[in-house]
């Protein structure tokens, strides 16, 4: 989806003029004739949502000024690009001094409106960026600072938000990358608690023998290597919000001890004696189906309804393609102004093929292609060129739902055809068949070449999560690694190895 800008205007045939400019530079138009109903656009709940303005100064009823000064008892940090036929001084200052980015003269040219919309949309994008850094580190940060447009995260924004006008735990299903803990911390900074700590925890990451220290404390000389007190997360979140991040990899005994604190709301840290009175609000997700690990025998099933009491389920990347674009916009906006790059935008060939991508990785993939096209790029656009990892992307297969896992050789080679513009295509994803033995030929196919689609198929089909692959393939991580660099290296051209 590009980027919708508002044009005001009382002038039939500005309007047009501007519309039909707007829409050369690649963007969508959203057109009124006066400044009550630009208002109203801007600051109604269901109507479109809007990146830049080009707004008349001298219209009938409300007029430009009066636009602005809305927009600034709003609270709307909407860029404005102001257009007037009387282009003194005096009008210049006042409709700086009220807010806006920007001044044009009509009638204004096309490349003088590209530059000033882009410049327009690039700070907003560096703004938003840092207020959601400084929010995020402040604890503040709340549902305006998620990017999204996408139908399929309207629901569960709606669902979030009503979350976080209560304490209710609130169990965050989704895949790696989609933003799990950003939604934690958006829930927290909306409610009650948003003053109180908000304390994460990776349960991934913590050896087994060390977690019911790290969540509930140890007092000193409880086992070896304690030499002094700890209090544990718990009580470092008290009064706010625990995070618990990728809760299914919890061990049963942390299970049980972390059911009896959520039941009597109460932590006893290791080695010590008596309980401590905790109040905190449990956020917890995962990057696998909790309930499949309570089939499996991996969770408590009781500790699962503890934590299954408002679940929120967050759509992959690929599900919500009209996302890419703005992501883009910001990730580019950001790391353009923190390696000092003067990159201005990115192709609407580049942008069409990305937005074509699955992303297996989600909004965290995004970003490091982003961040790595920055600094590689030599010129003052993206191009397709400056992504090559992604040109190089296998699409995700999709969900198989308990069938028996058959591959076809079409998922190798099924990576959407690539438009310029705008029109950002909607890539079907691959459907799963079968397994090629023969050549074209007719020659049975050499058993490495069927291993290393196997392998890629996996890959995708687990995600890119590594251990689950080398898991599922019963072979070792350091193995699978081995493969995939031997493939890598049968890929290459001849002489591609030279320096």
């Amino acid at each position: 989806m590009a980027a919708s800008i508002l044009i005001a205007d009382d002038d039939a045939v500005q309007r047009r003029l501007v519309e039909n400019m707007v829409q050369k530079c690649g963007y969508e138009a959203v057109v009124v004739d006066g400044g009550d109903a630009a208002v109203t656009i801007l600051t109604g709940a269901d109507q479109p949502a809007i990146d830049a303005v080009v707004l008349d100064l001298v219209m009938p009823g409300l007029d430009g000024m009066g636009v602005l000064a809305k927009i600034r008892e709003a609270g709307l940090t909407v860029p404005v690009i102001v257009q007037t036929a009387h282009g003194g001084i005096d009008n210049v200052v006042s409709a700086m001094r009220a807010g806006a980015q920007d001044f044009v003269v009509k009638p204004v040219g096309l490349e003088r409106l590209q530059v000033s919309l882009r410049n327009a949309l690039n700070a907003s994008a560096l703004k938003g960026e840092l207020q959601r850094i400084r929010h995020s580190r402040e604890g503040r940060l709340t549902f305006s600072d998620i990017i999204t447009r996408a139908e399929a995260m309207a629901g569960v924004l709606r669902t979030a938000q009503k979350a976080a006008s209560s304490s209710i735990p609130v169990l965050i299903e989704g895949e790696s990358g989609v933003g799990k803990e950003l939604f934690a911390r958006a829930i927290h900074g909306s409610g009650e608690r948003k003053s109180k700590p908000f304390v994460a925890v990776n349960c991934g990451a913590i050896p087994d023998n060390l977690v019911e220290s790290i969540l509930f404390g140890h007092e000193k000389g409880a086992f070896t290597g304690a030499t002094e007190r700890h209090t544990g997360k718990f009580v470092e979140a008290s009064g706010g919000t625990l995070f618990l991040d990728e809760v299914s990899e919890l061990p049963l005994t942390a299970q049980v001890k972390l059911l009896r604190a959520l039941q009597e709301g109460a932590v006893e840290a290791v080695g010590g004696r008596k309980p401590v009175k905790v109040d905190v609000r449990i956020i917890s997700a995962t990057n696998r189906r909790l309930l499949d690990r309570v089939k499996g025998g991996h969770f408590r099933e009781d500790l699962f309804y503890r934590l299954h009491v408002l679940p929120l389920t967050i759509p992959p990347l690929r599900a919500r393609r009209e996302d890419i674009p703005h992501l883009l916009r910001h990730f580019l906006a950001r790391f353009s102004a923190e390696e000092n790059r003067s990159i201005t935008g990115i192709t609407g060939e580049a942008m069409a093929h990305l937005s074509s991508l699955d992303w297996p990785g989600n909004i965290r993939q995004l970003e490091n292609a982003v961040y790595r096209a920055v600094v590689m790029s030599d010129g003052d656009q993206l191009t397709v060129a400056d992504f090559p990892l992604a040109q190089a992307h296998v699409p995700v297969a999709p969900e198989l739902h308990g069938e028996p896992l058959v591959v076809s050789p079409a998922v190798q080679s099924s990576t959407p055809a690539m438009i310029s513009g705008n029109e950002i295509p909607i890539a079907p994803l691959p459907s799963n068949g079968t397994l090629s033995m023969l050549t074209a030929s007719g020659e049975v196919r050499p058993l490495e070449e069927m291993e290393n689609e196997i392998i890629r198929f996996a890959i995708s089909h687990y995600r890119g999560q590594m251990s689950e692959v080398a898991r599922r393939l019963k072979i070792g991580r350091s193995t699978l690694y081995r493969k995939l660099d031997e493939a890598s290296a049968d890929d290459q051209p001849a002489g591609g190895n030279e320096e």
